[in-house]
């Protein structure tokens, strides 16, 4: 509208257009393939992991280091008093601190969130130091003995607080430093709850159901394991388990018209997949994978074996998704596109689906590792990245 304005106004545009690069100063274009992405920066956060909106069109973002923030009306609120502790070190390499955070779909009734960190468990013994398994990446730190899991928590928005704080879910067992610990956080058409919880860098743990490490678990707004899960009963197995074999899962979305959950996986040296979450399915990891061990040992890929589910897509060289959802505004032409945030990929990653199978990618290039993604009320993206000088960033069609 103002674009057009201004050519309206042809005697004035000279004087104004110092004005409009000052205005535009924090703004940019990006492509796609179905045109411009105008690109406006609307806060700066220190490592944001997880976002969501309230029911009034406030956004809800976590800050890794154990902040919990408000955006509304153009300005960030100060972290929100009652935020549960979290075990958090400074840095980039740090994947634990508070991570997801997700709005019970009954919030108006129970104004409820729900929120996923890392805790810290007392040494009860003189600690031990983290072996260095040549079989994943660098940057594990041989020195950090913290004994971590990753937890699920409900609480009560009360204003600028959190009341009632009341853990639900816990991964089991804690292990020693390393990161995936997954935990994305989405509701499912019957109300319960996906939490993706990843391998901790452990490898083995994925295949054994005694655990919940390198499982999409399923579980109730109040913590319990819904009585149709796969497992429930089963000797030596978890109740809340719903699939397993699984890496690392920073990104999860609902697909809107067959109900499944589609998990976004990351692989280790190439083979990132995209996976549709079927009951009780063994996804193979990490005895299958189309990508090899970071010290370049081979990994039988799916193909070789037909006991494990294999993924609709991989990537290679990967994406590193983080952060999910299916498309449903009006403001672009993506309807039912799934649009994933990456960081390796360092901008968003668009699929066109029918049904369970990806027709089309495109690539929308912002050179910054993105953490999370969400669609506002109007129909535009919101997009965090992963920095200690992070941006929430608006984007919609140029020219709207």
């Amino acid at each position: 509208m103002r674009t057009r304005i201004w050519l309206r106004a042809a005697p004035i545009v000279l004087a104004v257009l110092p004005a409009l690069l000052v205005a535009q100063g924090r703004q940019e274009v990006v492509q796609s393939r179905t045109g411009g992405v105008r690109v406006e920066k609307l806060a700066t956060l220190e490592f944001p992991w997880g976002m969501d909106y309230l029911p009034d069109g406030r956004l809800l973002i976590t800050e890794k280091p154990g902040r919990l923030r408000i955006f509304a009306n153009g300005e960030l609120s100060e972290p929100l008093e009652g935020v549960p502790h979290v075990s958090y070190k400074a840095g980039q390499t740090e994947q634990g601190g508070l991570l997801d955070v997700a709005v019970d779909p009954d919030f108006a009734n129970s104004r409820t969130i729900f929120l996923s960190y890392t805790e810290e468990a007392p040494q009860t013994s003189a600690p031990a130091k983290p072996e260095i398994d040549p079989r994943v990446a660098g940057g594990i730190d041989p020195q950090d003995a913290r004994l971590r899991g990753g937890v699920v928590a409900r609480a009560i928005l009360d204003g600028n607080r959190l009341a009632d704080v009341q853990p639900i879910w816990k991964q089991e067992p804690k292990t020693v430093a390393r990161g995936h610990f997954g935990h994305r956080i989405v509701f499912a058409p019957d109300g319960t709850m996906f939490v993706t919880s990843g391998d901790r860098m452990r490898f083995d743990p994925a295949q054994d159901l005694g655990t919940n490490l390198g499982k999409v678990v399923r579980i109730t707004r109040e913590g319990t394991a819904p009585k149709d899960n796969p497992f429930v009963d089963k000797e030596g197995a978890r109740d809340e388990i719903w699939t397993y074999g699984h890496r690392n899962m920073l990104a999860a979305a609902m697909h809107p018209t067959s109900g499944q959950l589609w998990v976004f996986e990351m692989g280790p040296f190439g083979g990132d997949e995209l996976n549709v979450i079927r009951r009780g399915r063994n996804y193979g990891w990490p005895l299958v994978s189309n990508g090899s061990h970071y010290n370049k040992e081979p990994i039988p890929d799916h193909a070789t074996s037909a006991e494990y589910e294999p993924p609709i897509r991989t990537w290679t060289p990967v994406i590193s998704p983080s952060g999910a959802l299916f498309y449903d505004g009006d403001l672009f032409p993506w309807k039912g596109n799934a649009i994933i945030g990456g960081l390796s990929a360092q901008g968003l990653v668009r699929l066109v689906v029918d049904d369970d199978r990806v027709m089309d990618e495109d690539r929308i290039i912002l050179k910054r590792r993105v953490r999370d993604v969400t669609q506002a009320p109007d129909g535009a993206l919101l997009v965090i990245t992963d920095h200690e000088d992070g941006e929430l960033l608006r984007l919609t069609p140029d020219g709207t």
